[in-house]
């Protein structure tokens, strides 16, 4: 009977060796899971960097850019040529394909963060009466607020 106990106790340390093995294998295997989704998330945040940072660059040029524009819209006010009408078409064109929008002012509620007052004129309170210089914004932040004169009622 000795000899039975002895290849029991043998086929109990196989088996209790199997599941160590066993849960050994499984604890590695979560540990590979968590380091693939380490990695996954790392090329996601470094892709989002990498994104970040073209936006940041493009935001420079885009400021240097936007005084040209300005000038070309104001030689559009002055003269009647077609030539700098497509200019400026092709210029909005371009920018909007970057990510850059024109803030709409005239007629709309003043805004501060979208707007800068640069003073007041005669007209529906708090409202844009006029619009100074043109705002953009970059994908949905402001890249250059716009300037506006903003309604102010008079009482007699």
């Amino acid at each position: 009977m000795v000899g039975n106990n002895s290849k029991h106790k043998i086929e109990m340390s196989k088996k209790n060796e199997k599941k160590i093995e066993a849960t050994e294998l499984e604890n590695l295997e979560n540990q590979l899971k968590r380091a693939l989704a380490d990695y996954q998330n790392l090329e996601k945040r470094v892709i989002e960097e990498k994104s970040f940072w073209i936006k940041l660059a493009n935001k420079d040029l885009l400021l240097k850019l936007l005084p040209g524009l300005d000038n070309l819209i104001l030689a559009e006010k002055h003269t009647q040529d077609e030539g700098v009408k497509l200019s400026i078409k092709h210029f909005l064109e371009i920018l909007e394909s970057a990510g850059v929008k024109k803030i709409e002012t005239t007629g709309e509620d003043f805004d501060p963060n979208l707007m800068e007052a640069v003073g007041t004129a005669q007209g529906e309170d708090k409202k844009v009466i006029e619009e100074v210089r043109a705002g953009y914004t970059l994908f949905g932040t402001v890249l250059r607020p716009a300037q506006v004169m903003v309604g102010k009622r008079v009482e007699n």
